[in-house]
């Protein structure tokens, strides 16, 4: 398998911020989804410790949501951004009392984010598959316009891959050597009707990847170090082989009841119940 080298190990007190980050994820996906009466628990718990490091000094933000040369980031798996949204606030791109307003009438902040509304969001995404095409073209575009040090970034969920377009997009973004492109696959092992190897099969990943021309890393997504690592590693080259990480997850990891359930892609919990598993998250 064709892999960057790791980044030298991180500092103990940034992979502490992870943790912390990916903890406080986890708990105010819980909260917003008590406002919102149905939401995806479990799509956010396998990808937390991921956009806690992304945002733990790895993607190139400011203060300014709409920075030029700023990274990119595609939530190709769209669902989560019950997850991200309290990140955004937390960086200042709007006020916090927006996450008390979560998919209700005339909220900005939907179940699927829409980057008319939502500073900080780079894609309305809605039905899966459509990031990494996305993302390819945003790649593109940075180079063009001479952002050399521009990346983009696309989360997609493991049962994603079933869509065609994915693989339209990693053989483009292959031929246009597209070295400032990393995809990031959340592998949490299910989908909405079950696994995804009994649903259809996405093995092998690495290799399928790699047949396209991307150089492939594989890590535990859960493992905070590991995972700062590697993204820290990914540098932007105007023109090379786009990267791609896979990330071994569980659905739900985090509450132990939600972990790879099949019964949890999309659920609701009681006030009462809210509490008790809020008591029940696991710092990962």
């Amino acid at each position: 398998m064709d892999a960057w080298k790791p980044a030298a190990e991180e500092p103990a007190d940034l992979v502490e911020e992870v943790r912390d980050l990916a903890l406080f994820i986890r708990r105010e996906t819980v909260r917003l989804i008590g406002i919102a009466k149905s939401g995806h628990f479990t799509s956010v718990f396998s990808c937390a410790e991921l956009l806690a490091a992304l945002y733990s000094g790895v993607l190139r933000v400011s203060e300014d949501p709409a920075w030029p040369d700023r990274d990119r980031l595609i939530l190709s798996k769209g669902h989560c951004a019950v997850g991200l949204y309290p990140v955004l606030a937390n960086l200042g791109y709007f006020p916090h009392e927006w996450l008390d307003t979560y998919t209700r009438v005339g909220s900005p902040l939907g179940d699927h984010p829409d980057m008319r509304r939502v500073p900080g969001t780079d894609f309305s995404s809605g039905s899966l598959g459509h990031g990494l095409s996305i993302g390819a073209g945003m790649a593109l575009g940075n180079r063009m316009a001479g952002r050399d040090d521009s990346r983009v970034w696309v989360l997609t969920g493991d049962q994603e891959l079933n869509e065609g377009q994915i693989w339209e997009a990693a053989q483009a973004a292959s031929h246009y050597r597209l070295g400032n492109l990393v995809a990031v696959v959340d592998r949490n092992q299910m989908g909405l009707d079950g696994t995804t190897e009994e649903v259809m099969s996405v093995e092998p990943i690495a290799g399928r990847f790699e047949s396209f021309g991307w150089e492939v890393t594989e890590l535990d997504g859960h493992d905070a170090r590991g995972v700062l690592s590697a993204f820290a590693a990914v540098g932007s080259e105007p023109e090379g082989r786009p990267k791609c990480v896979i990330a071994n997850t569980r659905k739900g990891r985090g509450v132990p009841y939600m972990d790879l359930s099949r019964t949890w892609h999309l659920g609701y919990l009681e006030p009462a119940d809210a509490e008790k598993t809020l008591s029940l998250i696991e710092r990962v």
